[in-house]
């Protein structure tokens, strides 16, 4: 007879305190190290965003590191401030270009704090592996995953991902830091507490520099850390010991949810995704010039046609829109983060369309969320024609996913403006390195954590 499974905490103290690099399939390993390059591409995007600028400037204020206390350099800025100031700044950073990974069964994301995370409990130590910074990713990754589906399952409220990805961060913090057990299950504790349980269709109602919460997720796991390593006690975390969501930790280790997260290929909240993708297929089917558009409609499920449905005038705004990014893949073809901020929020032609747009909610989406993020574009045409693009399903998922030169093209396509192509390159290259076993990690470091 096989051994009785452990359960609770247990479960989770032997992945977290045992998981070693080699146990980690090598597609795991592969798929992780996309996810970093790609997450690392969105910050350096994001890092003249008005909401990044404040951020950091905030964490240089208020989270500075104290004499002889543990300091991290912020991503992409180089000045020093405490750890939780880096992982704050880096992840409101990376929240505010909506453009990183994301895992559909959380409705949420995970890279957005576990990146910052590693990069700021790594530069507090003497030195660091690629297998031990890659090993936490993946736990962080793993844990982020469950912690948000049990979140989503014992609550009625719809959660930002700060409300549990702040686990992710306890996770892989208290596993680089060496923790003993007991505190990496008051670390869990401590951040599940202080985790912003903040309503995401608050923000999708209004939308602001707010975005999914993750800024306060990521600096709740750090502070947690650091707390139960200095004997604050927190535990149990619920949503990892309570019996009602046993069932979800049971396959950890051995069903990777690294996997089957998403990568975006737009900067925008991916419940619009199909839609955009929908607007691209009716331009390049029928040769489709906007000018020749008198209206058009979009069909999705509930969630989405929540999202903002004027002509936004702020980048914010524009990454929770469903008229605006659609009207702009009509009227430009594509949408990148020249669409979501600065000029690209004055386009007459697409401000025409987003006055031209009708929504509805369509039973069937709903119906495939949040497994699926569906939607149709339908457009009549100034002659009287109507065309349109069927149903469709975000991309980017497990079911239909980037290729490996997207996700590259994409990584240079965000950071080549703002790191140069040279830099860009060397990042690229550290970050394939990191599936060496006997890689080190410094490199990758110096390369991210200046101007």
């Amino acid at each position: 007879m096989d051994a009785p499974r452990p359960a609770g905490f247990e479960r989770v103290r032997r992945f977290a305190c045992e998981l070693e690099f080699g146990h980690i399939p090598a597609e795991v390993r592969h798929f992780a190290a996309l996810l970093l390059l790609d997450t690392l591409g969105v910050a350096a995007a994001a890092r003249e965003l008005e909401a990044a600028r404040i951020a950091r400037a905030f964490a240089l204020n208020n989270f500075a590191a104290g004499a002889g206390a543990p300091a991290a350099r912020m991503l992409f800025d180089g000045r020093l401030v405490s750890p939780a100031g880096a992982a704050f700044a880096a992840a409101a950073q990376i929240d505010n270009l909506d453009a990183h990974d994301g895992y559909n069964p959380t409705k949420g994301h995970i890279g957005v704090v576990v990146v910052p995370a590693v990069f700021s409990f790594a530069q507090t130590m003497p030195e660091i592996t690629a297998a031990e910074a890659m090993t936490a990713l993946v736990l962080g990754y793993e844990i982020g995953a469950r912690a948000g589906i049990a979140l989503h399952a014992t609550v009625s409220d719809y959660h930002t991902s700060g409300a549990w990805n702040a686990l992710a961060v306890a996770a892989a913090g208290a596993r680089l830091l060496k923790l003993a057990p007991a505190k990496l299950r008051e670390s869990l504790g401590i951040a599940e507490y202080h985790g912003p349980r903040s309503q995401m269709m608050r923000v999708i109602d209004s939308p602001s520099m707010l975005h999914d919460g993750s800024a306060w997720g990521a600096l709740a796991g750090v502070a947690a850390v650091y707390l139960a390593g200095q004997g604050f006690t927190g535990a149990p975390a619920a949503t990892v010991e309570s019996e009602e969501v046993d069932r979800i930790w049971r396959d950890l280790g051995e069903n990777w949810a690294v996997t089957r997260h998403y990568i975006k290929p737009y900067p925008i909240c991916r419940w619009t995704h199909a839609l955009i993708d929908g607007a691209l297929k009716l331009r390049r089917d029928h040769d489709l010039s906007s000018e020749a558009i008198a209206a058009v409609e979009l069909a999705s499920f509930h969630e989405a046609t929540r999202l903002y449905r004027e002509m936004p005038s702020t980048s914010p705004v524009a990454q929770y829109s469903i008229s605006y990014p659609v009207a702009a893949a009509l009227a430009r073809g594509r949408i990148g983060v020249a669409e979501i901020e600065g000029q690209g929020l004055r386009d007459a032609e697409a401000a025409r369309l987003v006055a031209a747009t009708t929504i509805r909610e369509d039973p069937r989406y709903n119906e495939r969320f949040p497994a699926g993020r569906w939607g149709d574009v339908t457009v009549l045409l100034k002659d009287g024609r109507r065309i349109s693009s069927g149903a469709l399903n975000a991309r980017g998922g497990p079911e239909n996913p980037l290729s490996e030169a997207e996700i590259h093209a994409k990584f240079r396509d965000y950071a080549g403006p703002v790191l140069g192509t040279e830099r860009v390159q060397a990042i690229e290259d550290a970050v394939r390195r990191l599936e060496e076993p006997k890689a080190g990690f410094a490199s990758l470091i110096d390369l991210v954590c200046r101007h």
